[in-house]
């Protein structure tokens, strides 16, 4: 077995593709829409990392979710609930240049860890997303800027 695809709850899949795809750099593995279900299958991938992708579902409502619940879930994905992605790269403050350069606010600077050098970003929907420089682990490194 090997993991395939991830997910993300987002509020608007074409928001969210422009974001991954054209901030992020990222490509369309998939874009499938199925009118007689109401549905469609969106999935984007780093273009290094070809049999990995993270599929963007839109927030269920009816029938899977009452309209009342289809709103407090796309209110904690907004507050970051959904959960995280983790990113790796080789250098966490070019990738932060290069990507604050396209758009992206970050939640953080570059930040040197015990594990590396880290930093995060929300996707439009409020995704949470680290990218991180991993480094040889050093239990009593301090944490300072790079």
């Amino acid at each position: 077995m090997k993991i395939a695809n991830a997910q993300f709850w987002v509020h608007d899949q074409d928001e969210a593709l422009a974001f991954y795809v054209g901030k992020l750099g990222w490509e369309v593995r998939s874009d499938v829409t199925m009118p007689e279900w109401t549905f469609r299958w969106l999935v984007v991938g780093p273009v290094s990392q070809p049999d990995v992708g993270l599929v963007l579902m839109p927030v269920p409502g009816p029938p899977l979710l009452d309209d009342a619940d289809s709103a407090k879930m796309g209110e904690f994905v907004a507050r970051g609930a959904g959960g995280t992605l983790f990113l790796e790269t080789d250098d966490c403050q070019a990738a932060y240049d290069e990507l604050s350069a396209r758009g992206v606010v970050f939640n953080d600077p570059p930040t040197a860890q015990a594990y590396g050098v880290d930093t995060s970003f929300r996707d439009p929907s409020g995704n949470n997303v680290r990218l991180t420089e991993i480094r040889e682990f050093v239990p009593a490194a301090p944490t300072s800027t790079p």
